[in-house]
């Protein structure tokens, strides 16, 4: 098929075309280019600039005539959506409009969209499956359920079938070693121990240690970033075979503590990685990790890169790479 990918310079997205590439679809990447990097984009694909605020040229782009699209272009920095919902409001919600406008007017039938499992606030239960009640607790979760009401709403009304991917944290790098764009100015866990482990940050911070967990410290999904690409292109497999929508969790159904991760990257990298515990922060849970019995059963996926060890070494590999780049 011919995809368009939104925001497919980013970390995710990248990770995302390799794997649309290699299955041997067609491909062709829009990007602003703002958190996005030149260093994450493939010959094989072509490459349009420009912006999800820009209705003109989202149009020209999907004058190229496309089976589908992913997109990725939101903002996803919970804390500060928070402080700056408006930020939110026009890339999240107008920017995706324009996205799903200019989709309906050039025909695009099928939509696959990053979502997050942000959009289930804080867990009535574990593991977290798609039937879980939808309170967000941050604005970026709310704008990402907005944005799964308004796919519901373009199938319905423009036939637009759509597929809802919610996951956690993403992380790690291509398995294969293709892709070590760093992220610019992360501010998950992981990037934050590869970049204490490298020498960019003097420590971690391990916010809570007396938490009713095996080792004290909060756990969290982490699922690799391979894993989410093979998600993304079954999920498309899925509506074009079955020419109906879903909303599906991609999850590690387990889950890795904050010391766990840590622990692991001292090892792995033989670097002291320093952390400090420092007090618990306002509204973390003490364990947050989907089930991802849906995908299984309906997309055939499962989360093989996702163990702590792979995790850890695929991101010291990038790390590394830029390392001696510099």
């Amino acid at each position: 098929m011919k995809v368009l990918i939104i925001g497919g310079a980013g970390y995710i997205g990248s990770h995302v075309a390799r794997e649309f590439l290699d299955r041997g679809h067609s491909v062709a990447v829009f990007d602003n280019l703002s958190s996005g990097l030149r260093d994450n984009l493939f010959p094989e694909a072509s490459f349009i600039h420009g912006d999800i605020l820009d209705p003109v040229s989202l149009a020209r782009a999907m004058a190229g005539g496309f089976d589908a699209l992913v997109h990725l272009a939101a903002f996803k920095a919970a804390g500060e959506s928070m402080l700056k919902p408006e930020k939110y409001s026009v890339n999240n919600i107008t920017g995706t409009l324009n996205i799903l406008n200019a989709a309906a007017e050039a025909g695009v039938k099928r939509v696959i969209f990053s979502s997050s499992a942000a959009t289930y606030g804080e867990p009535k239960y574990l593991p977290i499956d798609e039937d879980h009640p939808t309170e967000p607790e941050n604005y970026y979760g709310f704008t990402k359920l907005e944005i799964e009401r308004f796919l519901a709403w373009y199938d319905k009304l423009k036939g637009m079938r759509f597929a809802a991917l919610r996951y956690f944290n993403a992380a790690g790098y291509d398995v294969k070693g293709r892709l070590s764009g760093l992220e610019r100015n992360p501010a998950n866990l992981l990037p934050v121990v590869m970049e204490t482990a490298i020498g960019m940050r003097p420590k971690v911070q391990i916010f809570g240690n007396d938490y009713d967990t095996k080792d004290g410290t909060g756990v969290r999904d982490y699922v690799h970033v391979s894993d989410l690409a093979v998600g993304h292109v079954a999920a498309l497999d899925y509506i074009a075979k079955n020419d109906k929508s879903l909303t599906v969790n991609l999850g590690s159904e387990s889950g890795i503590s904050v010391l766990e991760l840590v622990e692991a990257a001292r090892r792995i990298t033989g670097r002291p990685v320093p952390a400090d515990i420092v007090g618990r922060r306002p509204g973390d849970p003490a364990k947050l990790y989907a089930s991802s019995k849906r995908a299984r059963e309906l997309l055939g996926w499962t989360a093989e890169h996702s163990d702590v060890d792979t995790l850890v070494k695929t991101s010291w590999d990038a790390y590394l790479k830029n390392a001696k780049g510099r």
